[in-house]
């Protein structure tokens, strides 16, 4: 496993509400994680889970109303990104922290060409004149694998097939050189060899620049190849973080198991074998039951798990649960679940 040093981004106790006719949706509850500089961190979970909330937080694009930051902090290279006003926040976005948002269709402009697009952030962070910047656009096109970038670099979006306008989309996000990259399913309707190629376009850029980058997706194929820490998120919470790999080997909360086995396997009797599928459906976040959320669709849930929150647990290096941990200490992995508390355990 991959040593990361340096802390880029610190978030605790992140809270994001949605205030609605029916009441307040709790979209994001509490979720905390750090990020190491360099660390592909990816965030899994079912539709409406929270993931694309929590890192729409991050850069403060929750429109406001009906959304809202309830509480927390979001540190980057420890300053708390809630505390300062539109205007700073508009020079960390696309400077410090970039993001590539789910359909590139509609995130560019159809009236602009994909040049000046990729032009306007160069122009805003690094103060280059337009002809300069245009030109660095096409170098940025030619880097990520645009063919014919002096000529496509000047047509527009529509022109562009699918993987195309991704990688156009990536271009304009690593322009300016962030410390931070959040790629909200970016490979959302592509086919499969093209979905691998911005993956793999996307490790390295992260390994090239030491860019730290947290992906978002509901494929867990998609986290297996480029990840090297996931956080699996449900009902707005993160439920278990894990190093990739013993994740995957020995996952710790229910619901993760939920989604691995979800997973089709050709190793275990190949198309003949009946696809797993969680039951039931998450949860109504306006309602959200008391204790566990996940209790009502567990095969594991325990009379506990519907009368309080069940606590994080830590794990150890060989997937022992610990008895307890230290202030300022970090377990190699958690879960939150109560199989794993002494009280779950006892009952």
């Amino acid at each position: 496993m991959t040593t990361f040093k340096e802390t880029i981004l610190s978030v605790r106790n992140l809270s994001t509400v949605f205030d609605t006719e029916y009441g307040v949706v709790k979209a994001v509850d509490g979720v905390s994680f750090d990020l190491r500089r360099g660390e592909v961190l990816g965030i899994v979970g079912e539709s409406g889970s929270g993931k694309s909330v929590t890192n729409l937080s991050l850069l403060r694009l929750v429109p406001e109303p009906p959304g809202r930051i309830a509480s927390g902090e979001i540190l980057f290279r420890g300053r708390n990104l809630l505390e300062g006003d539109e205007e700073d926040m508009r020079l960390v976005r696309g400077s410090n922290i970039s993001m590539i948002f789910q359909d590139p269709m509609t995130s560019l402009n159809p009236l602009l060409r994909v040049s000046l697009q990729i032009a306007e952030a160069l122009q805003l962070h690094h103060g280059l004149g337009r002809k300069a910047a245009e030109k660095k656009a096409v170098e940025l096109l030619a880097s990520i694998g645009i063919p014919d970038a002096e000529t496509r670099a000047y047509e527009y979006p529509h022109q562009y097939s699918g993987g195309m306008r991704q990688r156009a989309m990536i271009a304009m996000a690593i322009s300016c050189g962030p410390d931070i990259l959040i790629a909200d399913e970016p490979t959302t309707a592509l086919d499969v060899t093209i979905q691998a190629q911005i993956l793999e376009l996307i490790k390295s850029l992260s390994a090239e620049k030491t860019m730290s980058v947290i992906m978002i997706t509901h494929d867990l194929g998609v986290v297996a190849g480029i990840c090297d820490t996931i956080c699996v998120m449900y009902a707005g919470r993160i439920v278990e973080k894990s190093p990739v790999d013993e994740l995957f080997a020995d996952p710790k909360h229910p619901y993760t198991r939920g989604l691995l086995d979800s997973v089709p396997r050709v190793d275990l009797g190949g198309g003949r074998r009946r696809l797993y599928s969680i039951p039931g459906a998450p949860p109504d976040l306006v309602n959200l039951p008391p204790g566990c959320p996940f209790k009502p669709r567990c095969d594991k849930a325990m009379d506990i798990c519907g009368q309080k929150a069940p606590p994080e647990v830590g794990f150890d290096a060989v997937g022992s649960a610990l008895s307890g941990v230290q202030a300022g200490e970090t377990p190699f992995r958690t879960a939150t679940c109560w199989l794993h508390a002494p009280e779950g355990r006892a009952s």
